[in-house]
């Protein structure tokens, strides 16, 4: 298997045209724009699957992610980068997609743009290629706390938090 810094990515511009690739280590080192995908998992219950990034992470290790996901490769579609991301890092597969929407993210670590989904989940989880570390369940009544005393990855936040309130706010009274 390739080394991470070794893949290649996209990088494009503002309109999400393909400017160029270069490996995923110069693009975090130089912060360019690429793509990348965040899949909201949510059981049946409503509960949103978080989980903890590993210490080998080349952004925000150890840090808390509300979203399974990640940078999508050079070549590939958002939405099979969704299912590969899936299944790499929590063993989910075969679950069908919804499309959240896509946004830009920028700051002095990354710059993306990316395209998000949810996925609605109730079987095991499998931590496949050790990017995840820890994971868990929590309801809608619990993230504030938890986003409050944890550090979150701040993209997956700012793309993914007000769609997952829509959606709690539309199938709970």
């Amino acid at each position: 298997m390739q080394n991470a810094s070794e893949e290649l990515v996209d990088i494009i511009d503002q309109h999400d045209n393909v400017l160029y690739q270069c490996t995923r280590k110069e693009m975090r080192a130089k912060v360019l724009r690429h793509r990348a995908v965040f899949i909201a998992v949510v059981n049946s219950a409503g509960e949103l699957l978080i989980h903890q990034r590993s210490a080998t992470k080349d952004l925000w290790p150890t840090w808390w992610d509300i979203a399974v996901g990640g940078v999508v490769s050079a070549g590939e579609a958002y939405d099979s980068a969704a299912l590969r991301e899936l299944d790499e890092e929590v063993g989910i597969a075969g679950v069908p997609l919804v499309e959240l929407g896509v946004g830009t993210y920028s700051d002095e670590e990354v710059s993306l743009i990316g395209k998000c989904f949810m996925a609605i989940y109730d079987g095991p989880l499998i931590l496949r290629d050790g990017e995840v570390v820890a994971t868990e369940w929590v309801s809608k009544n619990d993230l504030p706390l938890l986003l409050a005393e944890r550090n979150f990855l701040p993209d997956s936040k700012e793309l993914l938090l007000s769609a997952l309130q829509k959606m709690w706010n539309e199938v709970t009274p």
